[in-house]
């Protein structure tokens, strides 16, 4: 879920192709937590192959990767690793959170509201550790590059683009900016027309840029008291204030200004008192643990034939599309490798 800071920050529209040769770092967990929601049947069952496997994050990873490959992005996959121990208590209210959305996906399909058994179903979704397996299977396959983040993604993620290693990190999320990613990019992996909820009416979402030093200079913050607004309103490793919604969060840090009297402010004002841990949490944003990425990526170096078996001979995946797609890939490969030797002899 993240940070709710989506009503604060500051949006840019962009396009796809305009960020055509820049180097995407992306949020896997994020990302393939997107397929498995939205990738789904009318009445909200997950894509499968034969043998009752969930395939969506296969389909969502291969079909939409590749359409951004062939748009000219070079996106580097980077995968959460051990999460902090703090985090423990939102994972366990997001299994509880999972299993009342299971129960009422199930009553919606006996009553057949197949709009809200869907909606229900949506927020079923589980990535378990095969599927994170079968994920970079493919993307080696694919000739993707990826990586694996020591804690957490986005906090990679970040540094590889205050390092110049990539452009902008890309998630729905919003972390990465308390994380210090000095650009953030939403929506490249669901443009286009999407149906509102209730309604016979569609609305079309673009990718839109977010730059860290706009936001925090609109708001009137620096990095530091966005963190504690952050905290304030609720973080993926601590419970927010109640009712401290973003807009009441930066009404408070413009009154304190460090974390310390944030605590005192709402323990006084709300009567509400933080983990024992938020200073730890605090820690975590402005220094979290990632390792240097020094090596150059490499994009295209495709194997086809495992890429086919994988998907068509282990989970039923069309080889006629399958075969179309790759073949595309390889010439939108073949052509910029000719590109790039014409540019180096001229």
């Amino acid at each position: 879920m993240g940070v709710d800071i989506g009503d604060l920050a500051v949006k840019n529209p962009t396009s796809i192709d305009s960020l055509s040769g820049r180097v995407i770092a992306v949020d896997a967990f994020n990302t393939l937590y997107q397929f498995l929601a939205s990738i789904r049947q009318e009445d909200g069952t997950p894509l499968m192959d034969f043998k009752g496997r969930v395939t969506a994050h296969l389909s969502g990873l291969f079909y939409r990767t590749s359409k951004l490959l062939n748009n000219g992005l070079k996106p580097v996959f980077v995968f959460d690793g051990k999460p902090p121990r703090f985090k423990k208590k939102t994972s366990e209210a997001r299994s509880e959170t999972k299993k009342t959305a299971e129960e009422k996906w199930i009553q919606a399909l006996e009553e057949k509201r197949f709009e809200d058994a869907r909606k229900y179903a949506q927020a079923t979704s589980r990535l378990t550790g095969e599927m994170v397996d079968e994920s970079k299977l493919l993307l080696d396959g694919m000739g993707v590059p990826w990586i694996q983040a020591p804690s957490e993604a986005e906090a990679q993620a970040a540094v590889m683009v205050q390092k110049g290693t990539a452009y902008a990190v890309s998630s729905q999320d919003y972390d990465s900016l308390l994380f210090g990613s000095p650009i953030l990019i939403r929506n490249i992996n669901i443009t286009g027309k999407r149906k509102v909820p209730r309604q016979d009416r569609y609305i079309t979402i673009e990718p839109e840029e977010i730059k860290l030093t706009e936001t925090l200079n609109s708001l009137g913050v620096d990095r530091k008291r966005l963190i504690i607004m952050g905290i304030l309103i609720g973080t993926d490793f601590n419970e927010g204030v109640r009712r401290v919604g973003p807009k009441t969060a930066l009404k408070i840090i413009k009154e304190v200004k460090t974390l310390k009297s944030a605590v005192k402010y709402v323990k006084e004002k709300y009567d509400y008192e933080f983990e024992e841990y938020i200073e730890e949490v605090y820690d975590f944003f402005m220094k979290p643990p990632v390792e240097p990425v020094r090596r150059k990526f490499k994009w295209g170096e495709m194997d086809k034939d495992k890429v086919i078996k994988f998907l068509c001979g282990q989970h039923d995946f069309s080889q006629e599309r399958v075969e179309r797609t790759l073949n595309e890939l390889e010439k939108t490969f073949n052509e910029k490798n000719t590109q790039r030797s014409l540019d180096n002899w001229f």
